[in-house]
């Protein structure tokens, strides 16, 4: 969404919350967070590789606090990482963005082939519930369509997706894969509560702003019977994959977790084995009618367990790049069309 000067991305709603000034950004609309389960209502708050971006050839302010809780936000100028990085608290912090000088000294035919124009800032946030204030610059701009990522990538799943134990936005599986990729991201990971509720189901579906998505369903559900996560799924899948026959929806099954490590505790109130809600997911995909909807297995994504964190469950920085990789290696054939269309409008720009 476009904000006074710059684009939000991966923001769908600014929110005024009585007795905090500013405007609470989020992830979906606050007609759709109201109807989620209490946990995804929160977490729909929190940016998960939400980014503030803008074009301008002049020093650039912006506001932000983080009122309950702490936020951070890490600049990069299109895929080039910045060593800056910030912590955002309580009281109002005020980012001041020089326009870095070596990037007025790039040869720009030489760096065409990058997903992200350099002149584009990019500040990507993680954290808790960050809030906007005012923003201040001259010649300050949202990017234009040709100086960001032609492909959108839009992932849906728990904690693993929203970004787990990563250290930083930028090393998340699903950051990763765009990397891979040349797509921007669209994260809706939902951490403890990917419930795949209806309405979450009817909002992605509506989107038209995406060309391939992964659902990866779910690990947070292992406490629901098996009926009911499969009536969920299969409402999630088929109601995603009609909405627009060529857009490819990959699914993956439960990634590899404590419970089949030998862990007793985490698991003792889970409703199954995990290898009944993977089939219950090949089952739903097996009876969907569209032709547009694919299976990968997520043991085949997370190969590696060394790469968890000592919890088991959350892949560290590792991790998410050996998921990172073998995903993007897996989405590539499936969306082979969409690079192709890529390419072929960056051959009529030039």
């Amino acid at each position: 969404m476009i904000y006074e000067k710059v684009e939000l991305h991966n923001i769908e709603d600014l929110v005024s919350v009585e007795g905090i000034p500013g405007l609470r950004m989020q992830r979906v609309p606050e007609s759709v967070r109201v109807k989620l389960n209490p946990d995804a209502q929160f977490q729909m708050c929190r940016p998960a590789c939400s980014e503030i971006r803008f074009v301008s050839d002049h020093p650039v302010s912006i506001e932000l606090s983080c009122p309950e809780g702490l936020g951070t936000v890490e600049v990069f100028y299109g895929t080039f990482q910045s060593q800056k990085k910030y912590e955002i608290k309580q009281d109002i912090s005020v980012i001041h963005l020089p326009e870095p000088d070596q990037m007025n000294m790039y040869d720009q035919s030489k760096l065409s082939d990058l997903s992200f124009s350099p002149d584009v800032c990019r500040l990507i946030m993680a954290g808790d519930a960050i809030f906007i204030h005012e923003i201040q610059g001259e010649n300050c701009r949202p990017p234009n369509r040709d100086e960001l990522p032609r492909l959108r990538y839009l992932a849906y799943g728990t904690s693993i997706t929203q970004g787990g134990n990563a250290t930083s936005p930028h090393l998340t599986y699903v950051e990763q894969v765009g990397v891979r990729l040349g797509a921007d991201v669209i994260n809706l990971g939902s951490d403890g509560s990917a419930f795949c509720e209806f309405e979450i189901a009817d909002y992605i579906a509506a989107r038209k702003d995406w060309d391939f998505a992964t659902l990866a369903l779910s690990v947070n559900m292992l406490k629901f019977q098996l009926s009911f996560f499969y009536e969920r799924i299969s409402y999630m899948i088929n109601s995603i994959c009609r909405s627009n026959p060529r857009r490819p929806v990959i699914c993956i099954t439960l990634f590899p977790y404590s419970r089949e490590f030998g862990d007793t505790f985490i698991g003792m109130e889970d409703k199954g084995l995990p290898e009944d809600y993977r089939e219950a997911l090949r089952m739903a995909i097996q009876n969907c009618p569209c032709e547009n909807v694919y299976l990968l297995e997520g043991p085949d994504i997370l190969k590696d367990i060394g790469g968890l964190s000592p919890d088991l469950l959350h892949p560290g920085d590792q991790g998410m790049i050996f998921m990172g990789e073998n995903l993007a290696r897996q989405i590539k054939p499936l969306i082979e069309h969409f690079i192709r269309e890529k390419k072929n409008l960056e051959v009529e720009r030039k």
